[in-house]
């Protein structure tokens, strides 16, 4: 599917139906990597419509020279709620770069985005990270990716498995391509965002952020210190995990996405 917002044509996946859930992926993918993670979850859990686009310069959402900061970015992006939401509460998750720009959304409409999830969440300023380290490496490897997707294989995951293999050949690999480079570079060079998450009042509805104890790109330090502004978080720190978080321990996400998705409901009925 597709809206077009500020000139741009997004691209979007849509399923489901009831509360909107907007989910935001990372950097270098696009909405497929965190759409293959989160819709097992929520075919069980109904009554929510989700909606992943692709975000702009990466998937199919092309990045003009219009677009030159994360604040266009997240014009878009309000732009896009605006459009395909309306006015209707909706909850927002981010992953990873998602994660920052999920958070500036549920700043700037805190009446309306009623539950925010946070997934290996990248901020203003990333420190203490550790070294990349892979606790499990039993993938074989041989002939199944060519040189530079092996090398973005083993940098990401830290659980090296046959089933990381699949889900990185299946959800991640066939977005490389579609990253445009050039329009990413302009766009983070100008990262730090106009009204930033940090500053403004506490947001009063339920949060989720999840971590990766060897998450070497976002840490787990930073994650941690976001509490202060979420008084209805759950901080959830995984061993046995990395940036790839999603793909590395998925029951246990299912399980706190779930609880998460359990108290949003309950809070909005109360």
């Amino acid at each position: 599917m597709e809206a077009t917002v500020n000139e741009v044509p997004v691209h979007y996946a849509e399923y489901g139906s009831g509360t909107p859930v907007l989910a935001l992926h990372g950097a270098g993918v696009d909405h497929r990597e965190i759409a293959g993670a989160l819709e097992p979850i929520f075919s069980s859990v109904p009554g929510f419509r989700r909606l992943y686009p692709d975000l702009p310069g990466m998937g199919r959402t092309p990045a003009p020279g219009t677009v030159r900061s994360n604040d266009d970015v997240l014009d878009i992006l309000l732009g896009f709620i605006d459009t395909a939401v309306g006015d209707e509460p909706f909850l927002v998750m981010g992953q990873s770069y998602g994660g920052y720009l999920a958070r500036a959304i549920a700043q700037l409409r805190p009446d309306r985005a009623v539950g925010l999830a946070l997934i290996c969440p990248v901020g203003a300023h990333t420190q203490d990270l550790p070294a990349h380290e892979v606790l499990v490496s039993s993938a074989d490897l041989a002939g199944e990716l060519d040189p530079d997707l092996e090398a973005a294989y083993r940098s990401y995951f830290v659980i090296q498995s046959t089933e990381t293999l699949r889900r990185f050949q299946q959800y991640v690999a066939p977005a490389t391509s579609l990253v445009d480079e050039a329009g990413l570079a302009r766009i983070f060079s100008n990262w730090k965002l106009r009204d930033r998450p940090e500053t403004a009042p506490a947001y009063p509805h339920p949060v989720l952020v999840l971590a990766g104890r060897q998450d070497a790109t976002a840490g787990h330090e930073g994650p941690s210190d976001l509490l202060e502004h979420y008084p209805r978080a759950t901080l959830a720190v995984l061993d046995r995990a990395g940036h790839a978080l999603l793909h590395e321990q998925p029951d246990l996400v299912q399980a706190l996405v779930s609880e998460w998705l359990a108290r949003v409901r309950e809070s909005t009925t109360a």
